[in-house]
C-alpha cells in the first residue's frame, strides 16, 4: 500500500444514504481475480446507461470533480454484501478517502485493508461539507491522519473536525503497510521478545 499522511486534494459529493456494495461495483465484474480495472466499473449503473453512455448529471462524470482524490457520501456508506471489491473499484478509481457520517462495519475493514481511508463524521458535519462541495468545488480539503483531522475554508472562516481510527490501522496507513508488512516489520521485537521469554518446564 501506499504511504498516507497527509492528503490535500479536491472531494466528490455523492449525496446518497445506503449506498450499498452492489451499487458500488455491480455483482457481474465480480469475476476477476485481479484489483486492476475495478474502478472503470465502479458506480457503473449509475455513471452509465444501457448502451454505455455517460449519465451527464452524476457527479463522477461531471468536469469540476475530476481528479478528485476524496468521496463525500451519504450516511451509511457500503452497507450490504461483503465483497472487498467494492474497496478495489474505490481505490482503483483513484479515491484516497471516503467522508460519510457512518460505514458499514465490513466495509470499513475492507477500506482499511486496501489503503482507502474511511472518515466517519458528524451528520452535521457532513451536511456542511456535501454543501460546501456541491457549490464550491474546487475547495480542497485537507485530511491530516497523524492528527486525525479533516478541515478546509469557507468564506474565510475554517470549518475543522476530528475523526476515529483504530491505532493499528492508523500505523499501517502511515507506514504503508498491510498486516504481513506490519509482521515482516517487527521481525526484530518479535525475536528479541522470544530470547527473553522465561519458559517453565
Amino acid at each position: 500500500m501506499e504511504k498516507f499522511s497527509t492528503l490535500i486534494t479536491t472531494a466528490v459529493p455523492l449525496p446518497i444514504e445506503n449506498v450499498d456494495t452492489d451499487q458500488i461495483i455491480p455483482a457481474r465484474f465480480l469475476k476477476a481475480t485481479d484489483k486492476k480495472g475495478f474502478g472503470d466499473n465502479v458506480f457503473r449503473d449509475w455513471r452509465y446507461t444501457n448502451d454505455g453512455n455517460k449519465h451527464e448529471d452524476f457527479p463522477l462524470n461531471q468536469p469540476q470533480y475530476a481528479n478528485a482524490q476524496i468521496l463525500v457520501a451519504g450516511d451509511n456508506f457500503g452497507c450490504g454484501s461483503s465483497r472487498e471489491h467494492a474497496a478495489w473499484a474505490i481505490v482503483g478509481y483513484g479515491f484516497k478517502v471516503v467522508i460519510s457520517s457512518f460505514f458499514a462495519d465490513i466495509f470499513k475493514g475492507n477500506a482499511l485493508n486496501n489503503g482507502l481511508l474511511p472518515i466517519q463524521v458528524s451528520p452535521d458535519f457532513l451536511t456542511t461539507l456535501l454543501k460546501e462541495v456541491q457549490t464550491h468545488p474546487a475547495t480542497p480539503i485537507t485530511v491530516d491522519l497523524e492528527a486525525q483531522t479533516v478541515h478546509y475554508k469557507t468564506s474565510g472562516q475554517e470549518i475543522k473536525t476530528t475523526f476515529e481510527i483504530d491505532p493499528y490501522k492508523k500505523v499501517c496507513m502511515i507506514n504503508g503497510y498491510d498486516d504481513i508488512d506490519y509482521l515482516v516489520n517487527s521481525k526484530e521485537k518479535i525475536e528479541n521478545f522470544e530470547k527473553e521469554r522465561v519458559i517453565f518446564k
